[in-house]
C-alpha cells in the first residue's frame, strides 16, 4: 500500500514524527505531502519548503521506504484535490485531519485515521509559542528540527514574523 501523509511541519515536531512513524509502520511506502509548500516567511509559515525538507530528512529514522512531494496551496479545495490526483501516486490518505478526510473521501479516496500523540503539547503553533516566549520549545522538537533552526537562524526569523505581523495588525 502506497500511503500518503501531508503537514506544513512549520516546524517539524516530535508529534509529527510519530504520526509520520505510525504511517509508515502501516505502509510498504510512504510519501510525505510537504504541505503549503509555497508559503513561507509568514508568522504561521516561517520555514522554506527547502528548510522543512531539511527537518524531515534529519529527523527521520524509518525502515520503510518514503519520499517527500511538496505540495503547493490554491485557497481553493478542488484545484488542491485535482493537483494531489495529478501529482502524487498513492492508494490511501493517512491523516488525523477532518477537513482532509471530507475532502480525499468526496474525491473518492480511502482515508485511514492517524492518532494524535499528545496533541495539546505537540503542535507547531505551541512550538512557535514558546520559542516567541523564550521557554522550553527544544524539548518538543527532534534533533533535526532543532539543528535546522540553529543553521537557519530560524528561532531569530519566528520573532521577527511575529513582530512585523503585530505591526501590521
Amino acid at each position: 500500500m502506497r500511503a500518503l501523509v501531508i503537514g506544513r511541519f512549520q516546524p517539524l515536531h516530535i508529534g509529527h514524527v510519530k504520526m509520520i512513524e505510525y504511517a509508515a509502520s502501516k505502509a510498504q511506502y510512504l510519501i510525505i505531502g510537504l504541505g503549503s509548500c509555497n508559503k513561507s516567511g509568514e508568522a504561521e509559515n516561517p520555514f522554506t519548503a527547502e528548510e522543512r525538507e531539511t527537518m524531515l530528512k534529519e529527523s527521520l529514522n524509518i525502515e520503510t521506504p518514503f519520499e517527500i512531494k511538496r505540495i503547493p496551496d490554491f485557497e481553493d479545495n478542488q484545484k488542491w484535490m485535482d493537483w494531489i490526483r495529478e501529482n502524487i501516486n498513492f492508494d490511501v490518505l493517512m491523516t488525523n485531519s477532518e477537513s482532509e478526510t471530507i475532502i480525499f473521501q468526496k474525491a473518492g479516496y480511502e482515508v485511514k485515521t492517524l492518532p494524535y500523540y499528545d496533541r495539546y503539547l505537540y503542535s507547531s503553533t505551541e512550538v512557535r509559542k514558546r520559542i516567541l516566549e523564550d521557554t522550553d520549545w527544544n524539548t518538543l522538537l527532534p534533533l533535526g528540527t532543532i539543528q535546522t533552526l540553529e543553521k537557519t537562524n530560524g528561532r531569530h526569523r519566528i520573532k521577527t514574523l511575529n513582530k512585523s505581523e503585530l505591526a501590521d495588525d
